[in-house]
């Protein structure tokens, strides 16, 4: 086979130079005949690559029912190995090279990713195209892994944070896939050992070149690092079948859960909201990046009421991160006193109607862009940094320029933009409150 006549390609650029972009190498996005993306991202590096695997598969993914926490489950069950790289040889290889390999499963997404010396490129491509194409592993092997996954669940119980990210999941979801954790609910990940069928037929279904985009950051060189895409993935075989996702209901009334927690923890309390699907050019999502600096980022007034002057409050967390489906946006506060619970909810209600009831100032909007974008940018000074900032956006749009259309959004946004995402969206019958309290 002609690997390069079977080869369709689109390039994309972003340079620093030009007056809308923000992201500050330049890049180009090929796409392989069988639906691999490749991101290459050459940048001054001193010598080291950055290699990321994005499988656009998280644990909004699993559909069926019984089967949650499979996406997670593969993030262990990758280094497994294959019958030409066992776990241990893989293992051997990736410590000589003195490179770190490492993976994490989100609710959109799983990403694995190394870091490792530029020469040492042709063996990890090598090493990441046997394993995505030909991971094997037996039934012990399966059920080992397994019951890793459900120690680990058992033991996130131990974190309050967990345990309430949880309940608040399956109060505020009741059709959407986002009702369970990316960990998936305890009865499925306890029965796991069980399901050694469906486990390959999830890999078989969801790790695919259709499926997956690979991201190289760092001291290389693109041509030479494309044809050894080409070699080693161009024999991949497409098939990714979507799954048909449940689309959650509009939310009509507030709702609450309060939970008990066996240890001892400061009361926490999450107020959130329904939130849009992300689109970088939706005004509603950028202003989401600007709402949560707003009402609860260090410089917002209700930071200075509640943990600066009343101390009522010893962490206050804005969570407006996007998501690939509408999800969730709000406010964790850790609360000093189970008795000021009541006090930092009035709080919070009473910051987000002064965000909905006139414009913010601009030069207060124009500092928050400015943050926004700084520290965006300060953020990229290694290759593993590059394509980790890379990843998030490439698993919810598909494509790297999803990160300058964003910035574009965001600075093109006004004080009545904001004002009337905070009207539409932070609205009491899309919000959902979840309490948890233990002993102090």
């Amino acid at each position: 086979m002609q690997v390069k006549l079977a080869v369709a390609v689109t390039v994309l650029a972003g340079c620093a130079a030009a007056s809308a972009a923000v992201f500050p190498y330049r890049f180009e996005t090929h796409t392989l005949a069988n639906g691999l993306k490749v991101i290459l991202v050459p940048m001054p590096a001193g010598g080291l690559v950055a290699y990321y695997s994005v499988v656009r598969t998280g644990s909004r993914d699993e559909v069926e029912p019984g089967h949650t926490g499979f996406a997670h489950f593969f993030e262990h069950m990758m280094f497994r190995g294959t019958e030409r790289f066992p776990a241990g040889e893989y293992d051997r290889l990736i410590t000589a090279m003195g490179a770190n390999a490492n993976a994490y499963t989100t609710d959109d997404y799983t990403c694995y990713h190394l870091t490792f010396a530029a020469e040492d490129l042709p063996r990890v491509m090598e090493l990441e195209a046997d394993r995505f194409q030909n991971l094997a592993y037996s039934e012990q092997d399966f059920q080992t892994e397994a019951g890793a996954v459900y120690g680990e669940y058992r033991k996130g119980r131990t974190n309050p944070f967990e345990v309430l990210e949880e309940a608040l999941r399956a109060t505020a979801f009741d059709a959407h896939t986002y009702k369970h954790t990316t960990m998936g609910f305890e009865a499925d990940i306890a029965a796991m050992p069980t399901m050694l069928d469906y486990s390959r037929r999830f890999f078989a279904r969801y790790y695919r070149p259709d499926n997956v985009v690979i991201v190289i950051a760092g001291d290389f060189d693109p041509a030479a690092a494309l044809e050894l895409v080409r070699r080693h993935y161009g024999a991949w075989k497409p098939g990714y079948q979507a799954p048909q996702v449940p689309v959650e209901p509009e939310q009509t009334a507030p709702r609450r859960v309060e939970m008990p927690y066996e240890g001892r923890t400061l009361p926490l309390l999450a107020i959130m909201w329904k939130s849009p699907a992300f689109d970088p050019a939706d005004p509603r999502v950028a202003a989401g990046l600007v709402l949560g600096e707003l009402l609860a980022g260090d410089a917002s007034p209700l930071y200075r009421e509640l943990v600066l002057e009343r101390r009522t409050v010893q962490r206050l967390l804005p969570a407006f991160q996007p998501s690939r489906d509408p999800g969730l946006w709000g406010v964790i506060a850790m609360v000093a006193d189970e008795g000021e619970l009541a006090d930092v909810e009035a709080s919070v209600t009473a910051a987000v109607s002064t965000l909905a009831a006139g414009p913010v100032p601009v030069e207060r909007l124009e500092g928050v862009k400015k943050r926004l974008r700084y520290s965006f940018l300060m953020s990229l000074e290694t290759p593993d940094a590059v394509a980790g900032a890379l990843a998030p956006m490439i698993a919810l749009s598909g494509g790297a320029e999803a990160v300058d259309t964003l910035f574009a959004t965001l600075a093109s946004l006004t004080p009545g933009d904001v004002q009337a995402a905070a009207r539409a969206l932070l609205r009491p019958e899309r919000s959902t409150v979840a309490v948890l309290t233990g002993r102090s």
